[in-house]
């Protein structure tokens, strides 16, 4: 591309080949649709933020059929091609403000992009209501209590040179009506159902006081520098972990952001040397960050930092086409314990108990088959590990395993008004082994005995938003021209961990189930400006977690959703 200058390039250059989004968005959402079918390349392995979510058209191959009965094979950029259905609308614009002539001529000067880009976010406002209990996930530093439940967000973001700068904070507001609770197992009465005892468990209110109350979230901001692929930034970004769409076991946007310093390899191809080999991709991230307690777990301010260390590896081999594996490693500790030590992802103290760690772990697989538009999905965690090492999971492998399982299949329609759909499935067994061999039944998969606010922030939980759950999930989205229609059915019990303490498996009607049924999509009023929807009927079983048919509740809650956003 030729020199521009600074004030032209404000207004008529825009960068149309890449998209960068946040997770979950209405935009990333479909990138990932056409990322199914070869049309886009997903920016990540494992391990995404906002700053990773870089998503790239390819070139696509189309074949027309010649006069003469013959066909001709011509490649295309992948955001022209018919399949990219919503082309028309902007979905978000990188605008390169300026841009060098020379982009580098030898390795060390083409690390960075010699240039200036920027990109405006939202504005984005989302509001929802709930008519008799707490409903909705990942959605921030946002609870969605009974009432009404509103945010706000915008910012942008600037690269130059390397340097990166996202400034994308959120108000939220919760009207949080007052709805019936069950006592609480912590010094605040507003505090979860149970735990261990002497303030020990997970800090997860019920609800979030009694008042009306407004949050201020630093949400996707951060400061990053980037070269060739190795990345350093520092800011309240939120990783999401594996390949799970919905429930991701120990990362996801569910909680209120934390700050944190990371660093590591964005997506990289493995070459080797002089033979020119490519062995596939991988990309790393190691990252070290301060929990917060919230205002209703205890009345200790003392205890109210933890230190959360992590680590992300995935490896897509060149050799198998779609495949991606990898593995992520957490760990819990008090705020200034030797933290520096928890940077060293190999580090493990699994046979010490009472040193204050919580450390948690999960291997996955994705598999993509784009000839097919097919996915197919798994990742299994353990908490603490086995005892006794290698011997121990011999002996015992399913000690605190919990698994997710899912699926997408992308359908085209030629002569329906319905252009592509999408079929999603998803299976989380985040629960107590009911046949757990070491110890007592006072466990949960997010709760811990040591680290007493266990893997939250803020008291909202930092994995899966269900907590410890067996939830099944399935949805079908229908794309159309300028909007999108999903229909779908969600059941999940919330904490069966607790209704297996109270009847140690035997109350059948013990269990709290919830069943949802809803619609939600969203529909282009203009190019660059959407609303988008969602009507859910809860359907909540047993809410106070009875033990008998004959004194079962019953309870049902309407969830309303509505947001605006404008897009630059």
């Amino acid at each position: 591309m030729k020199k521009i200058s600074f004030f032209t390039s404000l207004f008529v250059i825009s960068a149309l080949c890449f998209s960068q989004e946040a997770l979950k968005s209405v935009e990333e959402e479909y990138y990932d649709f056409l990322s199914l079918q070869g049309i886009v390349e997903r920016p990540t392995l494992g391990y995404r933020t906002l700053s990773d979510s870089r998503w790239q058209f390819l070139p696509v191959e189309k074949i027309t059929e010649n006069e003469d009965g013959t066909f001709s094979k011509t490649v295309i950029p992948g955001n022209q091609t018919d399949k990219n259905f919503w082309k028309n609308n902007n979905l978000g614009t990188t605008h390169i403000l300026w841009e060098s002539e020379s982009q580098g001529i030898n390795w060390f000067s083409s690390g960075f992009y010699h240039g200036i880009k920027a990109k405006v976010f939202g504005p984005e406002w989302f509001n929802s209501y709930n008519t008799a209990a707490p409903y909705g996930q990942n959605d921030g530093a946002l609870w969605q209590g009974v009432g009404y439940n509103s945010s706000l967000t915008g910012g942008i973001r600037v690269e130059a040179f390397g340097f990166e700068g996202t400034f994308k904070p959120v108000v939220t507001f919760s009207q949080n009506k007052e709805f019936e609770l069950m006592p609480s197992a912590y010094d605040n009465k507003y505090a979860y159902i149970w735990g261990y005892g002497g303030n020990k468990g997970i800090d997860l209110p019920q609800r979030f006081g009694d008042k009306s109350y407004f949050q201020f979230d630093w949400g996707d901001s951060e400061v990053r520098y980037t070269y060739h692929n190795f990345t350093v930034g520092f800011g309240t970004q939120s990783p999401w972990l594996g390949p799970a769409w919905l429930n991701p076991m120990l990362g996801s946007n569910n909680a209120g952001t934390y700050p944190k310093l990371d660093f590591g390899f964005r997506k990289t191809d493995i070459i080797v040397p002089k033979l020119r080999w490519n062995l596939g991709k991988f990309e790393t991230r190691i990252w070290i960050g301060q929990l917060t307690e919230s205002d209703y777990f205890d009345n200790d301010g003392k205890l109210d930092k933890n230190l959360l260390n992590g680590f992300n590896f995935s490896y897509s081999p060149s050799f198998i086409k779609g495949l991606t594996a990898g593995i992520t490693k957490v760990c819990l500790t008090r705020w200034g314990n030797n933290f520096w030590r928890y940077i060293n992802p190999f580090y493990s103290s699994n046979d010490i108990t009472g040193i204050g760690e919580d450390q948690k772990a999960s291997v996955y697989v994705d598999w993509v088959f784009q000839e097919a538009g097919f996915e197919f999905f798994a990742e299994i965690g353990v908490d603490d590990y086995t005892p006794n090492g290698i011997k121990g999971i011999l002996n015992y492998p399913y000690d605190t395993m919990i698994y997710t399982l899912g699926l997408k299949k992308v359908f085209n329609h030629k002569s329906s008004p319905i252009i592509a759909s999408e079929l999603i499935f998803e299976w989380n067994a985040i629960e107590k082994n009911i046949h757990r061999a070491s110890g007592i039944s006072y466990y949960s998969y997010y709760f811990h005995a040591q680290i007493g606010q266990g893997y939250t922030n803020r008291g909202q939980l930092l994995g899966c938003g269900l907590g410890s759950t067996n939830s099944q999930y399935v949805s079908y989205k229908m794309y159309f021209k300028n909007c999108s229609v999903s229909l779908f059915l969600h059941h999940y019990n919330v904490d069966n961990d607790y209704a297996y303490l109270l009847w140690n498996n035997k109350g059948l009607y013990s269990y709290k189930a919830n069943l949802a049924f809803g619609i939600s999509g969203e529909y282009f009023i203009k190019p660059n400006f959407y609303v988008a929807y969602k009507f859910v009927d809860d359907f909540i079983l047993n809410p106070h977690y009875k033990n008998t048919l004959e004194t079962s509740e019953k309870l049902n809650n309407l969830h309303i959703e509505i947001s605006l956003k404008y897009l630059f």
